[in-house]
């Protein structure tokens, strides 16, 4: 675990340094004095913001003030997901501004434990995962828009404004269906930034394979697993094989390390 209290995740790339710099820069308040005296009077939202970057979150505080279709109120500025979810219950924002990779509960985890409940609240995933299945994954969870970190900063203001307007965003960048020769010349690349990326290994897994791999690091034997989750020893099996193809180890010391050094457990 980094300083950051991050569990292994990659650190912030130039990229989205860059995009944090042009945010705070552009989209300061000085930079919003001429909207003050508008005479109509705006709708106000009331947002809750995590990300477990302090300073992505003032970029985008800052982005969201020069907005000239709504006022937002940050009602809460967070860093982890079950701060996330506490911050919701609290204050029943309009709008949620939600990363995946955080700390304790990942986005993925919020947005399940919401389970549409809030349903008046709108749900913008803001992340840096180019992927569309885990876009697609978003949108199945309950996600108004996807939009990547290094969007422009009127993208994403954009985005914004239309999830609030009711409209379903899926930012540029992010694409659903890739041409077959680029995803050919992709591949490779993309399966190896997988394997060394916690958050992405963890989505690899499915289901099934996380309570296997929790029971089996609870020292449970085939048999015992089999009648935990009501199922045949066979099956236990065969899922435990996968769960080491995917994992890339040969046998059962090898899991229980891996899975400890990636948090999947």
């Amino acid at each position: 675990m980094n300083r950051s209290g991050n569990r292994g995740w990659p650190v912030p790339s130039n990229e989205f340094l860059s995009v944090m710099s042009e945010l705070l820069t552009n989209y300061c308040p000085e930079h919003i004095q001429n909207r003050m005296n508008m005479p109509e009077t705006l709708v106000v939202k009331r947002v809750v913001l995590a990300d477990d970057h302090p300073l992505f979150r003032s970029a985008v505080a800052s982005l969201l003030r020069s907005s000239d279709q709504f006022s937002f109120d940050i009602v809460a500025s967070i860093r982890t997901g079950n701060e996330c979810l506490q911050a919701v219950r609290r204050h029943n924002p309009d709008l949620l501004i939600l990363d995946l990779n955080m700390p304790g509960m990942d986005g993925f985890e919020v947005l399940e434990a919401l389970d549409g409940r809030w349903s008046e609240m709108k749900v913008l995933v803001l992340t840096a995962y180019d992927d569309c299945k885990l876009a697609k994954k978003a949108f199945k969870l309950g996600a108004d828009g996807y939009v990547l970190k290094s969007s422009e900063p009127g993208e994403i203001l954009q985005a914004v404004e239309s999830i609030l307007q009711g409209q379903t965003v899926f930012g540029e960048g992010v694409a659903l269906v890739e041409a077959a020769s680029a995803q050919r010349v992709r591949a490779r690349s993309q399966a190896r930034a997988r394997w060394q990326d916690p958050f992405l290994r963890k989505q690899l897994l499915t289901k099934r394979e996380l309570e296997v791999l929790r029971l089996i690091s609870q020292a449970m034997s085939t048999k015992e697993i089999a009648q935990k989750l009501f199922i045949s020893d066979q099956t236990v099996s065969v899922h435990r094989k996968n769960i080491m193809r995917k994992l890339g180890v040969s046998n059962t010391a090898g899991l229980l390390k891996a899975a400890y050094e990636n948090c999947l457990i």
